[in-house]
């Protein structure tokens, strides 16, 4: 097998609504697809979509591109998917996903209703946008209409002070949250170790890289680790950090970075081998107008992993 064509597909995808964090607003998605063509009619897509201020660089993406295109041909050459290729035992055909609602205070009218009809038991929530005392009274004002079973995902994206993340830990024991990602302005090993002494749900890191030192794998203050993949460098990093997390004790969440269809496939069939049994954040393509092709079909919460060998992506820019 030779590659003899490679070129870049830049995109650019408008979100339904504006995605707010803490970190500051988005109201669209820039990247671009890497097309790599083999002398024997294959095709290896990847995906490069930057996002900085969540630590992925430019750099980063692009690896990240480049290792999917050539995995995607290496494993259609093989003849399995790109999740039984990572995995050390046979890969799941699916993998339980949460919803993403969005900001607290910015939910459509009919999303939790959509979401718990879809199937979802995990709803995720973006908090930290506003003061903690209002963001605790809506939050329990949500959690009074939420059928039984249904549970929050919160991330704060490292909005809060020690104190706030103190004070909305303890309002929130009482109410059905699942975890929380990011709770800290300047996280430090010992403020969220005290943090997850007090919390009856697991805390998170997500981007908070810089804490994965010697002193955290020994003694990690959290319950989990969220990894995206692009943020790593590629899949195969990813794998890697995976496996040190769960030898530690930790859950692996695997979450998109906001890629368009391509690199969210990728990002399933990762899930798919390093973690099959947590609920992964990936169910993020409904957010946009269009896409570049279509995602992973998602039925009553679990996002279905392409059959087909590589990574099963279909470039044909789609609108919703």
């Amino acid at each position: 097998m030779k590659i003899v064509a490679a070129d870049w597909l830049p995109y650019r995808l408008s979100f339904k609504q504006p995605w707010q964090t803490a970190r500051g607003l988005l109201n669209e998605r820039e990247g671009a697809l890497l097309r790599l063509q083999t002398d024997d009619g294959l095709t290896g897509w990847g995906d490069a979509a930057p996002l900085p201020e969540f630590g992925i660089s430019e750099t980063a993406a692009r690896e990240f591109a480049e290792e999917c295109a050539e995995l995607d041909l290496a494993t259609q050459r093989t003849g399995v998917n790109l999740a039984n290729w990572l995995s050390c035992e046979p890969a799941p055909e699916s993998v339980t996903v949460n919803a993403v609602l969005g900001s607290i205070f910015s939910l459509k009218p009919d999303a939790i209703g959509s979401a718990v009809a879809a199937g979802f038991k995990i709803l995720k929530l973006k908090v930290g946008l506003q003061p903690v005392a209002e963001e605790i009274r809506q939050l329990q004002i949500l959690s009074n209409a939420l059928p039984p079973g249904i549970r929050w995902r919160l991330d704060a994206n490292a909005a809060w002070s020690a104190a706030n993340a103190h004070t909305f830990i303890c309002a929130a024991r009482q109410l059905p949250v699942e975890g929380l990602e990011e709770p800290l302005r300047e996280p430090s090993h010992h403020g969220l170790r005290e943090l997850q002494a007090l919390a009856p749900f697991p805390l998170a890191i997500d981007e908070s890289t810089h804490l994965l030192d010697q002193n955290f794998w020994l003694a990690p203050p959290v319950q989990r680790l969220v990894i995206k993949p692009a943020r790593c460098g590629g899949l195969l990093a990813s794998i890697e950090l995976a496996l040190r997390a769960r030898a530690a004790g930790l859950e692996v969440i695997i979450t998109s970075s906001l890629e368009s269809a391509c690199g969210l496939t990728a990002c399933a069939h990762l899930a798919a081998a390093v973690a099959p049994f947590s609920t992964h954040g990936l169910a993020s393509a409904d957010w946009f107008v269009h896409d570049t092709g279509p995602p992973p079909v998602i039925e009553n919460g679990q996002m279905l992993i392409p059959k087909q060998p590589g990574i099963g992506f279909n470039h044909s820019f789609i609108s919703s």
